[in-house]
C-alpha cells in the first residue's frame, strides 16, 4: 500500500468489518461518500476500511504513473494480465484481512469489496482466502486470473455470497467481460446476485440500495 488506509466506523466498538479497494487512478476517499449513504445500524457496528493502491505505471495509459493495484497492458484486461501486480496486491489485502482479525473482527464478518480495478482484487482474493468470509462484493468489474480461479480458490469461501453490479454503458470494463465473470463463478458453484444498471462505469443510487440489503444480509446471517 502507498498510504494507510482510510477508516471509517459507523459506531464505536464495531464488530465488522466492510473493505472496499478503489479503481484505478483513484485513492481511498474514492468511496467514502458512497459509505456514508449506507445504513447498517441493523447489524452493529461497522468498520470501513478502504486502502491506497501504490502508485505504478500503468502500461495502457503510456507509462503514466498512477494509483493502481496492478499494471493493464491492455483493453481487452485479460490479456498479458500481470499476475506478479496481482498476487503483490493480494498479498497486500490479506495483510489488511489479518490486521481486521488482530483487532477482533472474525473473518466471517468481513466483507471485501472493490469497484472496477478494486473489484478485480476483491474477486481475486476473498475466493482464496483460507477463512470464511461474509461476502464478496464487485462492483464494474470483472474476474482476474479466471482460469486459475478453479484450481486456487478456497473451499472455505465456495458459499460465501457474492454481489456483482454493472452499468450496461459502461465503456470501461464491458458489460460483456462482467457477464462473463458472473457466468465462470456460477459455474463453479458459487451463489452469485447479480445486478445490471443503465449507467457508464459507475455507481448509482439503485446499486447502493441493492449493496445496502446484501451487506445487512450477509453480517446478520454472519
Amino acid at each position: 500500500m502507498s498510504l494507510a488506509p482510510i477508516e471509517i466506523e459507523t459506531a464505536p466498538n464495531p464488530t465488522a468489518t466492510v473493505l472496499l479497494m478503489h479503481g484505478l487512478g483513484a485513492d481511498g476517499n474514492d468511496f467514502v461518500p458512497i459509505a456514508n449513504e449506507l445504513d447498517l445500524k441493523a447489524v452493529g457496528a461497522v468498520r470501513f476500511v478502504f486502502p491506497n493502491a501504490p502508485v505504478i505505471p500503468v502500461t495502457i495509459n503510456g507509462g503514466y504513473r498512477m494509483p493502481a493495484w496492478y499494471d493493464i497492458a491492455a483493453a481487452d484486461l485479460v490479456k498479458r494480465e500481470d499476475e506478479p501486480g496481482l498476487r503483490r496486491s493480494q498479498a497486500a489485502i490479506e495483510a489488511l484481512i489479518a490486521n481486521e482479525k488482530q483487532r477482533g473482527i472474525p473473518a466471517h464478518r468481513i466483507v471485501i469489496a472493490g469497484f472496477s480495478q478494486g473489484c478485480a482484487m476483491a474477486l481475486m482474493t476473498g475466493l482464496r482466502h483460507a477463512e470464511r468470509l461474509a461476502g464478496i462484493v464487485g462492483l464494474s468489474g470483472y474476474l482476474p486470473l479466471a482460469a486459475t480461479t478453479a484450481i486456487e480458490r478456497h473451499a472455505a469461501n465456495h458459499e460465501t455470497p457474492i454481489f456483482l453490479g454493472h452499468g450496461t454503458r459502461d465503456g470501461v470494463v464491458q458489460i460483456e467481460r462482467a457477464r462473463a465473470s458472473r457466468d465462470a463463478l456460477v459455474a463453479l458453484g458459487h451463489a452469485v446476485e447479480w445486478h445490471e444498471y443503465p449507467m457508464e462505469h459507475s455507481v448509482c443510487m439503485e446499486e447502493i440500495a441493492d449493496l445496502n440489503r446484501f451487506l445487512l444480509r450477509v453480517l446478520a446471517a454472519a
